[in-house]
């Protein structure tokens, strides 16, 4: 017998699937995912939680023209799979792959791009009342976890969304994760309700009686409807969803089968915004992800027989964690902060070791800077560990709530740079443009582990007001054995009084130094400036470079704003009258690996030569 799972080239074949073979079907998408993650790497216990609710909804609701949002994305694999992209599933997060996450690009059932959380309900309600204003049929549905809902704009959405006059379904997937535990009262109040699941059996049979009484009651059931809210606040304490204007309906078992599909079939015949309340388990299915849902979240490569990842070597994450802790150990005042990335961002041993020194503040990054700025504020000395692409976040916090205070507050930006195969949302390519915008602020940009300790204990003890120290993921790359660096704001490298001048910074520098050992060998003279710190640029950078008859940038950020863009101006200031060329990231980023993003940019060691070697001839 062929597998269920080939017989799906569309949602609209669930259609002809019993309900046992629902199940069975859920059982082999969820082989289908954790092979093709073991092969690839990606999100795998997000995934394996919601096979059975992402099978429901295809089954009740008929994309594209019924709208599913998902928030984050990151547990859309099943949806894929579903959605006529089965036979691709084995690319996912590629070069020319699946993206490993919704893209409108890719496909008409992911009406929305997501990568960062909680807007998929702002999304979905846009979306519905697009719907009513144009007279369109649909549903439209958000699918929203328990972790988004730590972050801010979640109850934006909700709050406006609770107005809608007609059907809205919010669907809470609330496995008590975002990526490490979830924090914070929410989690709590989730908790809560999920230990008193006898409300909503109260509230039916409350409902049900009055109905059924003859003649009055109807009326009866209106007149007492404080009756039901007293119920309501009797078993929780508090009627969140309510008073936001949804109706609340659950919690349900996420992996019921039977049970979503009626649940789901009820919900879109509700002329009302509703929240539906599913529990999931991150990992069903496969044991490992079961028992370590933090570890298998994101991984890389992975055997399936045994759950250990196929590569484990240092990186630099876990270099800032460890000089975070050896700082932290002889410097009271050192707190650390992290929004929902405790162990991406290599903060798991701080923790431990110092708990209350060490926050995380949820999916909330706005939130996190300026908790951040009001620790430093209040006499702390706090640093602050985001991923770049979610920095972007707090933009505006780090200018009001830190740089404006002129507090003393340390970001920590992991994941600068290209990050590879997740892709446009995750790529870290514009922290170095942005913070170049902020007065009051110091960037610094490593390119190997001694630098990253040697600028993170300047950011926390040399500067005024806000550091920022970025670093890329994985670890350090090739450095030539005679470099040797000077812990000031700029090194050199290479033949000095040369008449071509390469710039760059962070990892690039290694790159340009193995580009150099062939024009080395082919008797070209290179001069290699490395800018450590990036904001403010040094002014003796610029000297060493404004008497050279060709200048190269080679930048691993976006070109608009960035410090290469800088770099050109303040050379022309100080009169150079050379020729200026410079490389760096012109659009968004699609997933491919790290290597290869930086090959087809022009930003590896071969880019660079072939850049400037070519550029060199057509110039003589």
């Amino acid at each position: 017998m062929e597998n269920l799972i080939n017989q799906i080239n569309q949602p609209d074949d669930l259609q002809n699937l019993s309900e046992k073979e629902l199940e069975m079907l859920c059982s082999e998408i969820r082989e289908k995912i954790i092979q093709s993650v073991a092969h690839n790497g990606g999100h795998l216990a997000s995934n394996l939680g919601v096979v059975e609710l992402t099978v429901a909804l295809h089954r009740v609701f008929h994309a594209p023209q019924d709208k599913i949002v998902w928030d984050v994305g990151h547990q859309a694999y099943t949806h894929k799979i579903l959605t006529g992209r089965r036979e691709q599933i084995d690319t996912i997060r590629t070069r020319g792959g699946l993206c490993g996450y919704p893209n409108r690009a890719e496909s008409p059932y992911d009406p929305f791009n997501a990568g960062h959380a909680s807007t998929a309900i702002s999304a979905a309600y846009g979306m519905a009342v697009a719907k009513k204003v144009r007279h369109e049929p649909g549903h439209v549905i958000a699918v929203i976890g328990d972790g988004s809902l730590t972050g801010g704009m979640a109850y934006e959405g909700l709050n406006n969304a609770g107005r809608f006059p007609k059907n809205f379904i919010v669907i809470l997937n609330d496995n008590k994760m975002s990526i490490s535990r979830s924090v914070g009262a929410m989690a709590r109040y989730l908790a809560q309700i999920r230990t008193k699941p006898g409300y909503l059996r109260a509230k039916g049979n409350l409902e049900s009686a009055l109905d059924k009484l003859p003649g009055v009651g109807p009326s009866l059931h209106r007149a007492i409807s404080g009756a039901k809210t007293a119920v309501k606040h009797l078993l929780y304490n508090n009627t969140l969803f309510e008073d936001m204007g949804f109706v609340y309906y659950g919690p349900f078992d996420g992996h019921n089968l039977p049970q979503l599909l009626e649940v789901l079939e009820n919900a879109k015949h509700i002329e009302h915004p509703i929240l539906l309340h599913v529990i999931t388990a991150k990992g069903k299915g496969y044991s490992f992800a079961e028992e370590n849902p933090g570890v298998f979240h994101g991984i890389s490569k992975f055997d399936v027989n045994t759950g250990k990842k196929l590569s484990n070597s240092e990186d630099f994450s876990s270099q800032f964690g460890q000089y975070l802790c050896e700082a932290a150990a002889n410097d009271r005042s050192i707190c650390a902060i992290t929004a929902a990335m405790q162990m991406g961002t290599g903060l798991t041993e701080f923790a431990k070791r110092f708990p209350d020194r060490f926050f995380d503040t949820g999916i909330a990054e706005e939130h996190a800077v300026t908790f951040a700025g009001g620790l430093a504020a209040g006499g702390m000395r706090p640093v602050c560990a985001i991923y770049s692409t979610f920095l972007q976040r707090g933009y505006d916090q780090i200018i009001h709530d830190a740089a404006l205070q002129n507090v003393k507050v340390t970001f920590a930006i992991d994941r600068a740079g290209v990050v590879g195969e997740d892709g446009e949302t995750h790529q870290g390519i514009f922290d170095a443009a942005f913070l170049n915008t902020i007065p009051n602020c110091t960037v610094f940009s490593p390119a190997y582990y001694d630098e990253l300790r040697k600028d993170l204990q300047t950011a926390l003890y040399d500067c005024e007001g806000v550091a920022a120290v970025r670093y890329p993921r994985g670890g350090q790359l090739f450095r030539p054995y005679d470099y040797q660096p000077s812990g000031k704001a700029f090194d050199l490298y290479g033949d000095e009084g040369a008449g071509t001048v390469l710039v760059t910074y962070g990892r690039l520098f290694s790159f340009a130094c193995e580009a150099f050992s062939r024009w080395k060998k082919q008797g070209i003279s290179v001069h290699i400036v490395k800018l450590n710190r990036i904001k403010p640029v040094s002014a003796g950078a610029v000297e060493a470079a404004k008497g050279a008859k060709h200048v190269f940038f080679f930048e691993e950020g976006i070109e608009q704003g960035g410090v290469g863009e800088h770099f050109e101006h303040l050379l022309h200031e100080a009169g150079f009258h050379g020729a200026y060329v410079l490389r760096a990231i012109q659009g968004f980023v699609r997933h491919a690996t790290m290597q290869e993003s930086l090959h087809d940019l022009g930003l590896d060691a071969d880019g660079i030569y072939r850049t400037v070697t070519d550029t060199l001839q057509n110039w003589k």
